[in-house]
């Protein structure tokens, strides 16, 4: 862990890789619960670090921090999101012929597994989830899509994503839901929050 001071009141806590930063954001979260972080107001993972903002004293953190020891072992129980799809975007024939199988074997194979959300970005309420193995990640398309559908899912690299709202993108399209992922009457907001875990359960298309 390489831990960086910005301004004065936060920390940037950088991680090696995507494991290691989930198992210190759940860590952080514990210590959090329990009254040990002090003051710190925020803690927000991304892809290599989790930022802590609002320390009064950053400094007497970061020595505390520093010395933990992550082994890159993201938490195995929480919350479970099951998020019904149609599997019929226009890209899954795509995204099977990547795989070399069959769309409905695609199908099979992405709703088989169980991801986890592992940090937010890009659009309120767009969430980055972990869980394809190396051999199922795809590219992105060469020329994005003017406009996604909310509720579009769809993948990009190693990460699967659920669109909140319409808006541009290159991801490869799966299929949709109807859930609402991002809803400023709801608290919070946003439905996918680093750390939940997700399974999509198919309810048509090609699936």
């Amino acid at each position: 862990m390489t831990v960086h001071q910005v301004g004065d009141h936060a920390l940037l806590l950088e991680m090696a890789g995507g494991d290691q930063v989930a198992e210190l954001y759940a860590r952080l979260l514990a210590e959090r619960e329990h009254g040990r972080l002090g003051t710190v107001t925020e803690i927000v993972p991304a892809a290599r670090t989790v930022l802590l903002d609002g320390l009064a004293a950053p400094a007497e953190t970061a020595e505390v921090v520093a010395g933990w020891r992550v082994a890159g072992t993201p938490p195995a129980g929480g919350p479970l999101l099951e998020i019904p799809v149609v599997y019929d975007g226009a890209d899954l024939a795509v995204v099977a012929e990547h795989w070399g199988v069959s769309p409905a074997e695609a199908v099979a194979l992405h709703s088989g597994l169980e991801y986890r959300v592992a940090f937010s970005g890009f659009s309120p309420g767009f969430g980055y989830l972990t869980g394809l193995p190396p051999e199922r990640e795809v590219p992105r398309r060469a020329t994005p899509r003017p406009s996604v559908p909310a509720g579009s899912v769809a993948l990009a690299g190693p990460y699967t994503g659920v669109y909140p709202q319409p808006s541009p993108g290159g991801w490869q399209l799966l299929g949709r839901t109807d859930l609402v992922l991002w809803d400023t009457a709801r608290e919070p907001a946003a439905l996918l929050v680093p750390g939940l875990r997700v399974r999509f359960v198919p309810t048509g298309g090609a699936g």
